[in-house]
C-alpha cells in the first residue's frame, strides 16, 4: 500500500505540472494585452513597456513559464494586476469558501449510496421505479437551471433561505444557512448519478458466486449485503465521486455567480474577463491541485477497500 501511495502521489505531481503548464500556454495564447487592461488606454508606451518587462510578458512563452514555475517554488504566485496584492493572499481568502461548498456537495452526494442499495435490494419494486424516474429527471437538469429555480422559489417566493451572499463566516449557523441552496443545487444531480451506479453495481454483485456462497453458509442477510456485496458495489461510486470533483468544481463557477458567493469559481470568472493573468493562474493552480487530490484520494480509498487494485498496479 505504501508503494502504491507513493506512485499515486508522484503521478499526481506530474499531472499538476503538465496541467498548469498547458493552461499557462493556453491563457497566454488568448488575444489581448493584460497591460492595457491594467493601465488603461491613457498610459504612455514607456509605462506599458516597463510593466510588460516586470511581468516578463516581453519574453518568449517558455521563458515566462520558467519564471512562473520558479516563482511557485519560491512561494511567489505573483501580484494581482488590479489591486497589486499578492495572488496567494487573495486565493487563500477565497479558496475556503469553495472548499466548503465542494466538500459539502460531495458529502451530500453520498446519500445516493444507501438509496441505490435499497433500490437494488427491492429491484423492480415501487421504490425502485420511483427512484429511477426521479434520478433520470434530476440528472438531466443543468446546475444553472436548478440554481435559478431554487433561488426564485425558496429565496424570493417563499423567503426560506437567503437570496445572495455567503453569510457571516463568524456565525456558523448563518453560514450554513446561506450554504444550503448552493449545496443542493450542485449535489442533487450527483445523488441521482450515485444511486444509479450503486444500484447497477449491487445487482451485478448480488448475483456473483461469493455472495451465493455466503448465503449458503447461512450468514445473516444484512451481513451478506453490507460486507460481501455493498463493499464491492460501492467502489465505482467512490471512483465517480473522485472524478466528480472536477465537474463539481466547474459547477461552483455557476453557483457562485448565481448566489453571489465568494470563491475560486467566481474569482476565476472575473479574472478571465479582465485578463488578470497572475490571478487566473493562481486560481487554476489551486483548482488543479484540488481536482487531482480528489481523484488520488479516491484511488487510494479504492485500493484500501479492494487489495486487488494494488496488485494490478504492482
Amino acid at each position: 500500500m505504501i508503494k502504491y501511495t507513493i506512485q499515486r502521489i508522484l503521478l499526481a505531481v506530474l499531472i499538476i505540472v503538465c496541467a498548469v503548464a498547458t493552461m499557462f500556454i493556453m491563457i497566454h495564447a488568448v488575444p489581448g494585452d493584460p497591460v492595457n487592461v491594467m493601465l488603461g488606454p491613457r498610459a504612455t508606451p514607456e509605462i506599458k513597456e516597463a510593466l510588460r518587462a516586470r511581468l516578463h510578458l516581453d519574453q518568449p512563452i517558455t521563458t515566462q513559464l520558467f519564471y512562473f514555475f520558479r516563482g511557485l517554488l519560491m512561494g511567489d504566485f505573483g501580484y494581482d494586476l488590479r489591486s497589486n496584492r499578492p495572488v496567494l493572499d487573495i486565493i487563500l481568502e477565497q479558496f475556503p469558501h469553495t472548499l466548503i461548498l465542494v466538500t459539502s456537495a460531495l458529502i451530500v452526494s453520498t446519500i445516493g449510496i444507501p438509496v441505490g442499495r435499497y433500490a437494488a435490494i427491492h429491484r423492480n419494486g415501487t421504490f425502485d421505479r420511483i427512484v429511477g424516474t426521479i434520478s433520470v429527471s434530476i440528472i438531466a437538469m443543468p446546475a444553472i437551471v436548478v440554481g435559478l429555480y431554487m433561488l426564485l422559489f425558496f429565496s424570493v417566493e417563499l423567503r426560506w433561505f437567503p437570496v445572495i451572499g455567503a453569510g457571516d463566516k463568524n456565525d456558523w449557523l448563518d453560514y450554513l444557512w446561506h450554504l444550503t441552496l448552493p449545496v443542493i443545487t450542485i449535489s442533487i444531480a450527483w445523488i441521482g448519478y450515485i444511486s444509479r451506479i450503486v444500484r447497477a453495481s449491487m445487482i451485478e454483485v448480488l448475483s456473483q458466486n461469493h455472495v451465493r456462497m455466503a448465503r449458503a453458509f447461512g450468514l445473516p442477510e444484512s451481513k451478506v449485503i453490507n460486507r460481501y456485496a455493498l463493499r464491492i458495489a460501492v467502489l465505482p461510486s467512490i471512483t465517480m465521486l473522485g472524478v466528480s470533483v472536477a465537474l463539481i468544481l466547474s459547477s461552483t463557477v455557476i453557483v457562485e455567480i448565481i448566489f453571489s458567493r465568494p470563491g475560486i469559481g467566481s474569482l476565476l470568472y472575473e479574472s478571465v474577463l479582465s485578463r488578470n493573468y497572475p490571478l487566473v493562474m493562481g486560481a487554476v493552480l489551486f483548482s488543479t491541485i484540488f481536482i487531482v487530490a480528489g481523484t488520488t484520494i479516491a484511488d487510494l480509498v479504492n485500493a484500501a477497500i479492494d487489495p486487488r487494485l494494488r496488485k494490478e498496479k504492482d
